[in-house]
């Protein structure tokens, strides 16, 4: 997904890390493990290994019985985001799952990883970067219970995409029918995500996962990142806009500070005006860090921006790297490029390494 460090993002990314208590701040858990909103102070249950089957679209089920299920199961899952406000932590769950994939891997699926909702099992979920995502399949298990049909690879796609869109985001051109990974023998390796800052050594990433992701410079290691999922350099930068969603807490990711102006609960955060902003503390990159627009854009490159908003090394590369920063000015300018190009972004995302039935996908 312990470096000083949710996205891309990813690319999201992407922005509030969330680590159970307890867990040790080791190098490997200070990954770009940004995006989570804190709703629980109890340790979540791990899905039990034992019960871990391969959910594939049931043969019984018609694709019209099908579509039914996947838009209750959105529904549902719009009204627990809007009563959570677990925007930032949906998003990171998803892109945690897509984002383990390798292009490079010429196997036969799920050997790639990708979105194929592996993220569930152990040892996945105890990686590092998933420190407290246990607590995100958890909120998602009575949508799961509700509408079986649909496969956790699906909800937590529809989950982060649904997060987007409620905190104002764009449309993201969504498809369903993933089939889910069967068990833990399907789990990428751990070191396939981003860090957001350079561990003690002054290098980001490492050696571990399907390929190197080691560099001393936050843009190498970024590219080595993503081009290993296949994507580009624009989809960089457009993932990474993602992280004006939800914030960092010091003694979860070893970043942010204990509170700020912006997280105290004093102020609103949310894209409609509502109160409510889940559990108080942490630093944010945005000022209204439940609101997606293309603030983070505006905030990153602004020398006169409030002290207290966060800025790390894996977001000032993209206004210094001659590759990044013509998509990072663009997006300054323009909220309307911003949502083309990360909508795009997303939806390539979410369908990396998944495997769909029917083969072409289902539509709500």
């Amino acid at each position: 997904m312990l470096r000083k460090s949710a996205l891309i993002a990813v690319a999201a990314a992407v922005a509030e890390a969330y680590i159970l208590p307890g867990t040790p701040l080791t190098t490997s858990c200070k990954n770009v493990a940004h995006s989570a909103i804190s709703t629980s102070q109890q340790r979540p249950r791990v899905p039990s290994l034992r019960r871990s089957v391969s959910l594939r679209m049931a043969t019984s089920v018609s694709k019209e019985e099908m579509t039914e299920q996947l838009k209750g199961a959105k529904k549902m899952i719009e009204d627990l985001i809007d009563k959570t406000n677990a925007n930032p932590i949906m998003v990171r769950l998803a892109w945690h799952d897509s984002g383990t994939f390798d292009a490079s891997i010429n196997a036969d699926w799920p050997k790639a990883g990708g979105a194929i909702g592996s993220i569930r099992f152990e040892p996945e979920i105890k990686h590092g970067a998933n420190a407290g995502l246990a607590g995100a399949v958890k909120m998602l298990e009575p949508v799961k219970k509700q509408f079986p049909a649909v496969s956790y690879a699906d909800l937590f796609q529809m989950a982060s995409a649904c997060a987007i869109e409620l905190a104002g985001g764009p449309k993201i051109d969504m498809k369903y029918g993933r089939v889910d990974a069967a068990g833990p023998q399907d789990c990428s390796p751990e070191g396939n995500l981003p860090d957001a800052e350079a561990g003690p050594n002054g290098k980001y990433g490492g050696t571990s996962g399907t390929k190197p992701t080691e560099d001393t410079t936050p843009n190498g290691h970024l590219r080595k990142v993503f081009y290993r999922m296949g994507l580009n350099d624009e989809e960089i930068v457009a993932l990474s806009g993602a992280h004006t969603l939800g914030r960092a807490f010091k003694d979860r990711s070893g970043l942010g500070a204990e509170k700020t102006k912006f997280t105290d609960g004093s102020q609103v955060a949310r894209a409609d005006g509502k109160a409510g902003i889940g559990r108080t503390g942490g630093s944010s990159w945005t000022e209204k860090w439940l609101k997606f627009d293309n603030s983070y854009f505006t905030t990153i490159p602004n020398k006169s921006a409030d002290p207290e908003l966060l800025k790390l090394s894996t977001d000032k590369t993209l206004f210094d790297d001659e590759g990044f920063r013509p998509f990072a000015e663009k997006f300054r300018d323009s909220q309307d490029e911003f949502f083309k190009s990360y909508a795009n972004a997303h939806k390539k995302l979410s369908e990396l390494g998944s495997k769909f039935e029917p083969a072409d996908g289902i539509k709500i």
